[in-house]
């Protein structure tokens, strides 16, 4: 039997075939989920339909989780197409560019709060609307980065809004344990998505990654999806609040 058969999917932040949202839904249909696909706008659907395509998603849904009605059509057509949620993985985040490149001391009130409310508190929001079609238990996951507990060059105020997202899913994961629900951040090493190439100087972050690394290989999106799909599992039913590192062991270099 597939590790996944017969569950339900919600996958939010695919913004094309390099995405680790995407890595992470092709791995749950491998695993015999169901897997709905959410897009940002009808640019990004030009992107993402065809890859929903490709895994037969039977909802395709628009999703900007700057608009709660948009989060609420999105739980509402879940619950009237399928009844229940299994799975759900968050994979977005955001910071206005001119914030991002600048230092973390300089960054302006309204970036900080758009990065937190785009990066974190979109999290909590679906989660909680995840909650009631859970009542079976499920597994919540997001995606943080190394950054969160190390300063990273050129990385910046996203290593304070990472470090937060990890804060919110420890206490998500207590608040929600009784239940059933597992709640987990996915840390994968740097991978060249459409998010990271925002960051200055990306590549040369890559290679030190791929150098230093003991496998000295950079992770990959199918990797991720893998652990993802580990952790959607019954078998990670007490799996809950971890924060694992999936970057070939970069993280244990000094």
């Amino acid at each position: 039997m597939q590790m996944l058969s017969g569950m339900k999917a919600l996958v939010v932040g695919v913004a094309n075939e390099h995405s680790i949202a995407w890595g992470c839904a092709q791995a749950f249909h491998a695993a015999g989920a169901e897997v709905a696909l959410t897009y940002l706008n009808d640019k990004a659907r030009a992107w993402v339909e065809p890859l929903a395509q490709r895994i037969g998603a039977p909802l395709l849904l628009p999703l900007d989780v700057s608009d709660d009605a948009q989060m609420d059509a999105v739980f509402a057509e879940v619950a009237r197409t399928w009844g229940r949620l299994d799975v759900l993985l968050h994979s977005i985040a955001f910071c206005p560019k001119d914030d991002l490149h600048g230092r973390v001391v300089d960054c302006s009130r309204e970036g900080f709060a758009q990065a937190m409310d785009i990066s974190v508190h979109s999290f909590m929001r679906m989660v909680k609307r995840a909650e009631p079609l859970m009542s079976q238990g499920g597994s919540c996951m997001t995606v943080t980065y190394y950054g969160s507990t190390r300063v990273v060059d050129q990385y910046n105020v996203m290593g304070p809004v990472k470090a937060a997202l990890e804060a919110v899913t420890r206490e998500l994961a207590t608040e929600l344990g009784a239940q059933g629900i597992r709640v987990n951040a996915l840390s994968p090493g740097p991978l060249k998505t459409r998010a990271a190439s925002g960051i200055d100087h990306f590549d040369e972050l890559m290679h030190l990654a791929a150098e230093r690394a003991p496998t000295h290989q950079l992770t990959t999106i199918e990797e991720v999806g893998a652990y993802a799909t580990f952790l959607a599992s019954p078998g990670a039913r007490n799996v809950t609040g971890t924060v694992p590192i999936i970057d070939g062991g970069f993280h244990i270099t000094s």
